[in-house]
């Protein structure tokens, strides 16, 4: 019986000793899959961090790309407009130009003096086709450069002619050859003058 008491102290002691090993080597693994998991999630973490940074260089590449194709965008809307109300400014230029000489003409054809009345009809008919004419170019903008007993100034007026004159003082424009024109402010052609030195 002591035998059978000793066999089984022995054999309870082998029982022991496998559990406290598995025990053991139980508590070992999970430990192991632990680091091995935090070594492989820190490495995530780094990849994800790394993935932030790019996302977040990008989204403000982008976001600058939108910000100044909206401003490239805002000023294409506003040349474009500036350029359409230039344009209807002065869409009547190469008309007024063309007509500028016909107007000269009624001008020079109405200062001669006539002596019948036939030709008195006929002047009177012409000098209501040239107010008309010169109505309908006023509602397009244009008018008649001021010039006379003004001082020269180039952008306005053509100086052909400089003449002694003890009326005026110098630089003054004395005499309007032929009358220049402005198309809403811009010189369409300038008043040819005589000027006094």
């Amino acid at each position: 019986m002591a035998n059978q008491n000793n066999a089984e102290d022995i054999k309870e002691e082998i029982i022991e000793e496998v559990t406290n090993e598995e025990t053991n080597a139980a508590e070992e693994e999970p430990v192991e899959i632990v680091e091995e998991d935090a070594e492989t999630l820190q490495a995530k973490l780094a990849e994800q961090q790394v993935q932030i940074e790019n996302l977040a260089k990008e989204k403000e590449e982008l976001n600058s790309r939108f910000l100044r194709a909206q401003a490239d965008f805002e000023n294409f809307k506003r040349r474009s407009n500036e350029e359409k109300i230039q344009a209807r400014k002065f869409r009547s230029q190469d008309l007024v130009t063309e007509v500028l000489p016909v107007i000269d003409n009624f001008q020079r054809a109405l200062s001669v003096k006539v002596e019948s009345a036939d030709a008195e009809n006929l002047k009177q008919g012409m000098e209501m086709v040239l107010r008309q004419l010169q109505e309908a170019l006023k509602k397009e903008g244009v008018e008649e450069i001021e010039a006379a007993n003004q001082p020269f100034d180039p952008n306005l007026h053509q100086a052909v002619m400089q003449v002694e004159s003890s009326e005026h003082e110098s630089n003054i424009i004395v005499e309007v050859l032929q009358a220049g024109y402005t198309l809403n402010g811009r010189v369409v052609r300038p008043a040819m003058v005589k000027v006094s030195s």
